[in-house]
């Protein structure tokens, strides 16, 4: 069981500290962004498996309790294969330190989710003040699509069930036919592929653990990489140039093109649009695809074998 939790410790650290900051430094996820948050959620995963299964297997060691349930299946083989008869001071501490990280994350998360659902509330309420007045009979705000009185030109998507797309009149006015549809299409990617998740999971833990490099930078690239998943959703439907159009237009009050740190992302969107990055093949799409999918079985390998080595 000593071999398993450094080993798991080993590809914890690994999966934390060093591959995010090769990974910020690729040029690839810019060409590909949904390979890129997918690989991004593979190293989460397997960094939450590490914590997980040595989790378990400390408190197997520590507890006869948790041993008793953990293994009461299992031939007597496979129980002295991980040899738990005894715990040693460093895996109790190890142990406690899991258990607590489990709870803070946890409660990190259901923070962020309360939070999230109360500022959803907040924001709808708001919405329903500022909605112009239907006629007797019509739904309120309800429907896909939300039109506001508004001067100022702006359009998003609220999460929900279902998922509403919000713009206003100011924006009706500023964009073309062909760049509405462009910038619709934008926000309808990010509802479909239920971007909202990967925000709220982003933030949670980094909230929690600001100096796990893994998660700082997962919250930063999952901010990132998603306007850049639904460019390429609206570009595929409108074109490059008619989405690029779209986001100037839509941000130019904004200083879309300025150089400023908080807007450096609307003009890197700009540029990427105007100058497409060539794409990687199916073939190498695939490849690291399924290399991703791959990784968060390693920390399940390792705290298996012992048990599939101790089978007749």
């Amino acid at each position: 069981m000593t071999y398993c939790l450094l080993l798991l410790s080993v590809v914890a650290v690994t999966a934390a500290v060093p591959v995010p900051r090769l990974l910020t430094r690729a040029k690839w996820p810019e060409r590909e962004p949904v390979v890129a948050l997918w690989v991004w959620q593979c190293l989460v995963a397997t960094v939450l498996l590490c914590c997980v299964t040595a989790l378990a297997l400390g408190a197997a060691a520590v507890f006869g309790t948790v041993r008793a349930q953990l293994f009461a299946p299992a031939p007597p083989a496979v129980t002295a294969a991980y040899d738990l008869s005894h715990a040693s001071p460093w895996t109790t501490v190890l142990t406690v330190l899991l258990a607590c990280g489990a709870a803070w994350t946890t409660a990190m998360l259901a923070r962020e989710l309360v939070e999230a659902r109360r500022r959803r509330a907040g924001a709808r309420a708001h919405l329903r003040d500022r909605a112009p007045d239907l006629p007797a009979g019509l739904p309120e705000g309800r429907g896909p699509l939300l039109v506001l009185e508004e001067e100022y030109p702006d359009a998003w998507w609220m999460p929900g069930s279902p998922p509403q797309l919000i713009v206003t009149t100011g924006a009706l006015q500023r964009l073309t036919d062909h760049q509405l549809d462009a910038v619709l299409t934008h926000e309808r990617g990010h509802a479909r592929a239920r971007h909202d998740w990967l925000l709220h999971l982003s933030a949670a833990l980094v909230a929690g653990f600001p100096r796990v490099p893994l998660f700082a930078h997962f919250c930063e690239q999952t901010h990132r990489l998603v306007e850049l998943s639904a460019d390429d959703t609206a570009s595929r439907r409108c074109g490059h140039l008619t989405t690029a159009l779209a986001l100037i237009e839509l941000n130019q009050h904004r200083g879309v093109l300025s150089c400023s740190s908080s807007h450096r992302l609307l003009g890197e969107r700009v540029d990427r649009l105007l100058e497409p990055p060539p794409r990687l093949d199916r073939r190498h799409r695939a490849l690291t695809t399924a290399a991703a999918a791959l990784v968060p079985l390693v920390p399940l390998l390792i705290t298996f074998a012992p048990g599939l080595t101790a089978l007749p």
